[in-house]
């Protein structure tokens, strides 16, 4: 009896302290009561999960070969090209090919490839700014920052046959690395028809289209009803008539 009362006394005297935060029973014990802070999007934090993957960088897209454009820039052997022209082509009963002339970005070589329509291309993401065009002088093109005002000239091939289409509107340079590779201009523009056959009802039944010379020195085919001195709208990217503007 009395080993009790001396244990009860000396518990209520000298009273133990706290497991230590430390120790592996409590980190074991507030781990279980504490759930997992979950991202947005439901998924577990990188630190928990340790994923390798999570530190894989996309630095581009899957496009087909079918949707390699001038002025792209993809990433073909390990290295980073720029597309220079592009030619579909189909042969006979095999497949349809594009053939693409590319510009190496590191060291300026050009080499010439051909694409399955079906097959999949690395396109690298590019930086886009709109510039205002001022004017032609040799093979520089000038043109304006437009929230700046801050001009600069870049090379007329850039552009490649797009040049033909440069007047007063908004064009976009591209850029990667921080340097200008390519530069495109509206895909539609409205040009003004300088000579064309007339128009003479009757012919045929069937719709036949005709050869007319625009004001930027282009030869576009055009419905029979278009006339000299019309405005018309023009597809940039294949220089094919759209409609009357």
């Amino acid at each position: 009896m009395q080993t009790a009362r001396r244990r009860l006394l000396r518990a209520l005297l000298f009273p133990r302290p706290p497991p230590s935060s430390s120790s592996p029973i409590t980190t074991l014990a507030r781990g279980a009561s504490k759930p997992f802070n979950r991202a947005l999007d439901g998924s577990l934090p990188r630190a928990t999960l340790g994923a390798p993957w999570a530190a894989i960088q996309t630095r581009g897209a899957k496009v087909l070969g079918s949707d390699v454009r001038l002025g792209n820039v993809i990433q073909r052997k390990g290295r980073i090209y720029q597309v220079l022209k592009a030619q579909h082509t189909q042969h006979g009963r095999g497949g349809a090919t594009i053939q693409v002339e590319l510009r190496d970005v590191d060291n300026g070589n050009k080499v010439t490839e051909r694409f399955r329509t079906d097959e999949a291309i690395e396109r690298v993401f590019v930086e886009e700014k709109s510039f205002t065009y001022l004017y032609q002088e040799g093979d520089s093109i000038a043109l304006m920052e437009p929230s700046t005002f801050e001009q600069l000239e870049v090379p007329k091939e850039l552009f490649g046959k797009a040049a033909g289409y440069l007047k007063d509107l908004t064009v976009t340079l591209q850029y990667y690395d921080g340097k200008p590779m390519s530069a495109s201009v509206p895909q539609r523009v409205t040009c003004t028809v300088v000579e064309a056959q007339p128009y003479t009802k009757g012919l045929t039944a069937a719709p036949q289209y005709k050869r007319v010379v625009l004001d930027n020195g282009l030869t576009v085919h055009v419905p029979p009803f278009v006339e000299a001195g019309d405005k018309i709208v023009i597809n940039t990217t294949d220089d094919s008539y759209m409609t009357r503007a």
